[in-house]
């Protein structure tokens, strides 16, 4: 399999160039449903230059989603989610970061927030391009994410756990913080199981 993969990125080369090569060897390799949860069957666009970004990347790892916000009273939190995600990426934690306007605290375009992140908190955890997280329009990771523990986001900040396996685990509300005692208990269990 592997020698005709080889081969059929080699002709796309020599017929359509280096990109044509990238995107038949991508495309060779779709991403089955068994190794990509269903809830992680979705693209969405890249906080920094809006490129699409597929969930399936984070397949087989923990995942702490968040609705954010620049200009709220739980906007410190940034800087406990990347020290969360620092002390356990290596273990398989994954923060993403959504950004979004619902409750009127999220203003600015995607660069400016992309900017705000990393300069103010040092942010490095995934973030997405601004979009809405609650109510008909919510984007439909959050939609999802809302249906399976019935909380959909009360105001910014709100976060749910994911294990491993694409399961929602738990939905904890804005004032619990990064540094949660059970929030992390919860974070470590899933972490150490397969």
């Amino acid at each position: 399999m592997y020698r005709c993969l080889a081969i059929l990125v080699a002709g796309a080369a020599l017929l359509h160039g280096p990109a044509a090569a990238q995107s038949a060897a991508s495309s060779a390799q779709p991403v089955t449903s068994a190794a990509c949860p269903a809830l992680l069957q979705q693209q969405f666009p890249r906080l920094q230059d809006e490129k699409p970004q597929s969930l399936c990347q984070y397949a087989g790892k923990v995942l702490l989603v968040v609705n954010t916000a620049s200009y709220c009273g739980f906007t410190p939190q940034y800087k406990g989610l990347e020290e969360l995600y620092g002390r356990y990426r290596d273990r398989g934690l994954v923060v993403l970061g959504f950004p979004s306007n619902d409750f009127a605290q999220e203003r600015g375009s995607n660069g400016e927030i992309a900017e705000f992140c990393e300069n103010t908190y040092g942010v490095k955890f995934a973030m997405f391009a601004k979009s809405a997280v609650r109510g008909s329009d919510a984007n439909p990771l959050f939609k999802t994410l809302a249906a399976r523990t019935g909380q959909q986001p009360g105001w910014n900040f709100n976060k749910y756990l994911v294990g491993r396996d694409g399961q929602v685990v738990a939905h904890y509300p804005s004032r619990t913080t990064p540094q949660d005692k059970a929030l992390v208990a919860r974070i470590e269990q899933l972490l150490a199981a397969p």
